[in-house]
């Protein structure tokens, strides 16, 4: 077989060049206007313990924030100052505000608006720098504003006073401070962005919120913006009004929000908030301190540990904070003073139980979620600190997939013998507002059956089969299969003919009847595919949805029994490898990158192994090999048809790992954890960066737009990798809190009816699903194939379930597992993975004493009469092993093996 040589080139698809040349021009024209923030005057430059600050003379504004550890790194776009100095493009240092007049109107003041030469003050002791602001807001302000920047206990901060000029009382009601960090990529190569640009995620948890801008390598220091005074992170708000061109390679500007009631009662009015939105009022005179502290940690790893050292309140949540209802979570809090209350919004959604202390003093509690729906739990300690916590509550998991699955396929499942396109049996797209299927779509995919936001649905369908297989919707899936997918998505025309299509949907009016095509749907755009273009089988991202749904009739067809009947298992799993080898030949221009679902292709050569099929398996081993080499030849390997993106790296480490490149692995891992945070809340724990996709795999309309994306499939495909190097460091509990988190995530946006959406809007003047199904079904593959239950004993906190419940009885420590498939579990005191091709684990029990491991099997079913367990440790049982695996038969009873 004839494979490809690769090379590394700068590629991106039509859209993305297409935005790019966009933003350019955008870019040009921002250049254009007039300078105004002053940066032609001379710099102020000062040195803390931790950074090299630089600021604008005329402005006061920052210039640059370097760590001294590494002088030549900068947190802030000081790259970019001489085209971003213009009026309303915001720098660190600006200030945003909302007062109420005398007429009870809200009214804006801004810093950034109308540049000016601000007054500077004078300075002494612990002051590097200050300045009044009232040249640069408009003379009607009520209240004044100086900034300082300051030591405290050698440490940077930055402090605004304002003061009441008024005879009567002013009522501020948004105040937020621009967080205005290096996160725009535009024109940078990866090597460049990775090593020159950041990313930024929120904790917006009041009073112990911070903020962590970490480097895209995912190495060196990351810098911490931690509350100082009167600042507690009560929203984070998208700066829209910066002209700043937004785009694949920006993500945009937020702001911290320590006060945001004015915008909850207008732009953002009905849409319940991650917190409760505030005001505040100053009397005649009165002045007030509102301080932000810049804090180094020496790693991302090291941040919870940075903050503890701060003696801010730091809440660890296990499994996480996507709770489902039948998981006793617990809950760690870690600060100084004592818990003086705990509320719970809405009331009862949460039930929190006190369980004392761990050996260093953590508070520990019991958290269970009675309600399914978002929660807040607040805690005020004695100090009147105020920590928030945001979970989502979420049905069972068994429960969860079962109502998806059988979303799918009814409300989902297209049966129209007399479509043009071919689409006839089939999960299609879904728009779930209006509660009906998405059958035309100006961005052909989406009605056309592939590419992500058109395959989604069906390869969510067929992902379910492999957790929870269910005879019926098995039936449903071989039609799809038969009348859709071989032979309408992939070509059937010839031997060795696996193509798969970009759409089978298209725009083609003259040569379809009238009226085929909606009056209401724009079709003149770039998205609207020929019958020419759709057929394009150059799109390497189609192929692993189609080599997924063929590895999973597979696995139903090889392990269980009178599941499938349409095709032999080894139809499906050549079918698999052919569509895995046609992806290099047929698309080999992307295909040198790492794919959304890439994992599926490792999981395709192991059961190719398994069967004895040596000859495919050598010839995809030595195909991976090639591609697995060209990314070990680059510095990062994480390229896609965009300039950067967050999918490759799930393929990308799993081959490095498999191969023993183990430094290419480690710096992939590392490049995930630098956008895939944890932190004690629902939507940004285990959310990894994604925030383009609203635009081609979510609902068109106003929410179709650049935002960040709240887990986006990225979370549980990133989570794939994540887990897999936690199993062989089971020390690391970082990347398992991580890892679950993307998981668990991956699944926090079904509905209570079974809806998957493509995501979840993080605007807070949205917060909330998306409207329809898109692209959800990558992401739904990641939770598949990652489904697991893990137990772990930490040092400080104990033994811990992630996936479970746990009990103790005397020296055993028993796992009940609560995964919707019941078929991995990972021992971490022994090292040992355990998985099943078919059975369930009902329990698992370690012995602390003995460090004997017991399994206890469910019931065998009429399609699974026999379990099949594989050891990934060193342990020998007393069965037959047939391809691997221990051949187990099942009784009418559960069955228990010690280990």
């Amino acid at each position: 077989m004839k494979h490809v040589t690769y090379w590394m080139v700068s590629v991106f698809c039509f859209v993305a060049i297409s935005t790019i040349k966009a933003q350019q021009t955008y870019w040009s024209r921002v250049e254009q206007r007039e300078s105004t923030l002053g940066i032609a005057d001379v710099y102020q430059k000062f040195t803390t313990p931790d950074f090299q600050l630089k600021l604008v003379r005329a402005s006061q504004t920052v210039a640059a924030l370097r760590p001294n550890s590494e002088p030549y790194f900068d947190f802030t776009p000081g790259e970019r100052l001489e085209i971003r100095d213009k009026d309303s493009l915001y720098h660190l240092g600006d200030i945003n505000l909302r007062i109420k007049d005398a007429n009870g109107i809200w009214k804006s003041y801004s810093t950034a608006t109308t540049r000016a030469k601000v007054t500077a003050l004078e300075t002494s002791g612990n002051v590097l720098a200050a300045a009044d602001l009232a040249n640069t807001l408009p003379s009607d302000i009520p209240v004044s504003v100086k900034r300082y920047y300051e030591l405290d206990n050698d440490q940077l901060v930055m402090r605004f006073e304002i003061t009441n000029k008024q005879n009567r009382p002013v009522e501020i009601g948004a105040l937020g401070v621009p967080m205005i960090f290096n996160n725009i990529l535009e024109g940078k190569s990866l090597v460049d962005t990775h090593a020159q640009n950041v990313f930024f995620d929120p904790y917006i948890g009041k009073d112990a919120g911070y903020l962590e801008v970490k480097r895209l390598s995912g190495r060196g220091p990351a810098l911490l913006v931690l509350p100082k005074e009167n600042m507690a992170f009560e929203a984070y708000r998208p700066l829209l009004d910066d002209p700043t061109p937004k785009s694949i390679v920006f993500e945009g500007f937020h702001e911290w929000m320590s006060h945001s009631k004015a915008y909850a009662e207008q732009e953002w009015k009905g849409v319940e908030q991650w917190n409760k939105p505030t005001s505040l009022v100053l009397e005649p005179g009165e002045s007030k301190s509102f301080a932000l502290k810049f804090v180094l940690s020496e790693g991302i790893k090291n941040i919870q540990e940075t903050l503890v050292k701060e003696a801010r309140p730091v809440a660890v949540g296990v499994p996480g904070y996507v709770l489902p209802q039948d998981v006793e979570g617990q809950l760690f809090v870690d600060y100084k003073n004592d818990i003086a209350s705990i509320k719970i919004e809405p009331k009862g959604a949460l039930k929190v139980k006190e369980e004392g202390t761990t050996a260093s003093g953590k508070k520990k509690y019991l958290v269970q979620g009675e309600k399914w729906g978002r929660a807040r739990l607040t805690i005020t300690y004695n100090d009147g600190v105020e920590q928030t916590i945001n979970y989502k509550i979420i049905k069972p998991e068994t429960d969860v997939i079962k109502d998806f699955g059988h979303f799918l396929t009814t409300e989902q499942w297209f049966d129209d013998p007399n479509d043009p396109f071919g689409r006839n049996r089939s999960a299609i797209s879904y728009d779930y507002d209006k509660k009906e299927q998405v059958v035309q779509d100006g961005r052909v995919w989406i009605s056309g059956l592939s590419d992500e936001g058109g395959a989604g649905s069906w390869l969510a369908a067929v992902m379910k089969q492999l957790v929870q297989p269910n005879q019926e919707e098995v039936k449903k899936i071989q039609g799809f299969i038969d009348e859709t997918l071989w032979g309408g998505i992939q070509y059937n025309d010839g031997p060795n003919k696996y193509g798969v299509k970009k759409s089978l949907f298209y725009y083609e009016p003259d040569s379809l009847p009238k009226g085929t095509y909606s009056d209401s749907i724009n079709y003149n755009t770039w998205a609207a595919w020929d019958h020419k273009h759709a057929n394009d089988p150059g799109r390497s991202y189609n192929y692993p949805h189609v080599a997924a749904a063929y590895w999973v009739m597979y696995r139903l067809s090889r392990y269980h029994e009178g599941l499938v009947d349409n095709r032999s298992w080894d139809w499906y799993l050549k079918n698999a490898y052919h569509t895995s080898v046609a992806m290099v030949e047929k698309a080999p221009y992307y295909a040198q990158f790492g794919q959304m679902e890439g994992s599926v292709f490792l999981f395709i050569l192991e059961d190719l192994k398994n069967e004895g099929l040596s000859d495919m398996a050598m010839d995809l081993e030595e195909l991976m090999k090639e591609r697995a080499n060209h990314w070990r030849a680059l510095d990062y390997p994480f390229g896609s048809e965009m300039p950067w993106d967050s999918t490759g790296q799930e393929e990308v480490y799993m081959w490095s790992s498999y191969f023993g490149y183990d430094r290419k692995a480690y710096i992939t891992l590392n490049a995930i954890l630098a956008y895939m945070p944890t932190m004690p809340h629902w939507g940004y724990n285990g959310n990894a960066r994604r925030y383009w996709d609203f635009l081609y795999g979510g609902k068109a309309g106003e929410t179709s737009r650049v935002e960040r994306q709240i887990h986006h499939y990225g979370s549980s495909l990133n989570a794939i990798p994540v887990l897999s190097h936690f199993r062989k460091n089971p020390d690391d509990l970082y990347l398992l809190k991580v890892g679950y988190g993307g998981l668990l995530g991956g699944i926090s946006n079904i509905t209570q009816d079974g809806f998957g959406p493509a995501a979840f809007h993080s605007y807070p003047s949205t917060l909330k699903i998306d409207g329809i199904s898109g692209d959800y079904g990558s992401g739904f593959y990641g939770y598949v194939v990652n489904s697991s239950s893990y137990l772990v004993n930490d040092e400080d906190m104990g033994w811990l379930a992630f996936g479970g419940n746990l009990s103790n009885k005397g020296n055993m420590v028993e796992m009940e597992l609560t995964t919707a498939a019941k078929s991995k579990v990972f021992i971490a005191p022994k090292k040992l993975w355990l998985t099943l091709d078919a059975g369930k684990f009902e329990k698992v029990a370690y012995n602390e004493q003995t460090e004997e491991v017991t399994l206890t099997l469910g019931s065998k079913t009429p399609h699974a009469p026999n379990a099949y367990l594989r050891i990934d440790g060193e342990v020998e049982l007393p069965y037959k092993k047939v391809r691997g695996a221990y051949q187990i038969e099942l009784g009418k009873k559960e069955t228990v093996i010690k280990l």
